[in-house]
C-alpha cells in the first residue's frame, strides 16, 4: 500500500511541476508590453501603434548583443552601432532589407530578478518623465518588443518604435515568419516564448524545490 502511495505521490509532484512550467510558459510577455504601450498612449488620446513582428524580432536582436551589459543597479549600459540595424538585426530575423524603415525611438532596460510584464513596464522601461515622453512621441506608428534572459543572469527588455507606415508593408519577415529564434521572444509573432535558462519566477522555483524534497523523502522511505 505504501509503495502505491509513494508512486501516486511521485506522479502527483511531477504533474504539479509540469503544470507550473506550462502556466509560466504560456503567453508572450513581449505582447503584453505592447498592450501596456497602447493602453498608455490611448489614455492620453494618442493612437495605438501597430504591433510589428519584424520590429519586435529586431528588438530581440538588440538585447542579444547586450546580455552581458546589465549593471548591478539594473542599468543596461549597451549601445550597439546603428549600422547593426541593417547588417545584423534584419538579417538575423529574416527581415527583408528594402522594408526596413526608420527607428524613431527606443526604450531598454534590465533587471536582475524576475518581473511580471506590468512591473517591467513601469519599473524598467518607463520609470521617468523622459522615457514617458519617448513613449508618447507622435512620430511613432509601429512598435516591437523583445525580451530575453542572459545566461543565469538578468532579464532584458527592449521596445523599438518606428515612424514607418502602420501596416504590414514595413519590417516584413521573409515567408511571413522569418528566421526562427532560439532564445527570447518578441511581440507580434505569435510564437512561444523561450526566455533563456529559466522561466520560473521565485515563487514557482520555491514550489519546485519543495516538490523535489518531498519526492526524495518518499523515495528514501518508500
Amino acid at each position: 500500500m505504501w509503495k502505491n502511495c509513494s508512486c501516486n505521490f511521485y506522479i502527483f509532484c511531477l504533474t504539479v511541476l509540469v503544470a507550473v512550467v506550462w502556466a509560466e510558459n504560456k503567453g508572450n510577455p513581449a505582447d503584453e508590453i505592447v498592450d501596456f504601450v497602447n493602453k498608455n498612449r490611448t489614455a492620453t488620446k494618442l493612437p495605438k501603434l501597430y504591433n510589428s513582428p519584424g520590429l519586435g524580432c529586431m528588438a530581440l536582436q538588440f538585447l542579444l548583443e547586450c546580455t552581458q551589459n546589465c549593471t548591478s543597479n539594473n542599468t543596461l549600459a549597451c549601445q550597439p552601432a546603428e549600422i547593426d540595424i541593417t547588417e545584423v538585426y534584419a538579417p538575423n530575423c529574416g527581415v527583408e532589407l528594402p522594408t526596413v524603415d526608420t527607428i524613431s525611438g527606443q526604450l531598454v532596460g534590465c533587471y536582475w530578478s524576475h518581473l511580471n510584464p506590468d512591473q517591467a513596464f513601469s519599473t524598467v522601461l518607463v520609470p521617468t518623465k523622459k522615457s514617458l515622453s519617448v513613449l508618447h512621441s507622435k512620430e511613432h506608428h509601429e512598435v516591437g518588443v523583445g525580451y530575453v534572459r542572459g545566461h543565469h543572469g538578468p532579464f532584458l527588455w527592449c521596445i523599438l518604435f518606428s515612424s514607418g507606415n502602420a501596416t504590414s508593408s514595413t519590417f516584413v519577415l521573409e515567408g511571413g515568419t522569418g528566421i526562427k529564434q532560439r532564445r527570447g521572444c518578441f511581440s507580434g509573432g505569435d510564437v512561444p516564448c523561450n526566455v533563456g535558462t529559466s522561466l520560473l519566477p521565485a515563487h514557482n522555483t520555491l514550489l519546485s524545490s519543495i516538490c523535489c524534497l518531498l519526492v526524495q523523502l518518499v523515495l528514501m522511505f518508500g
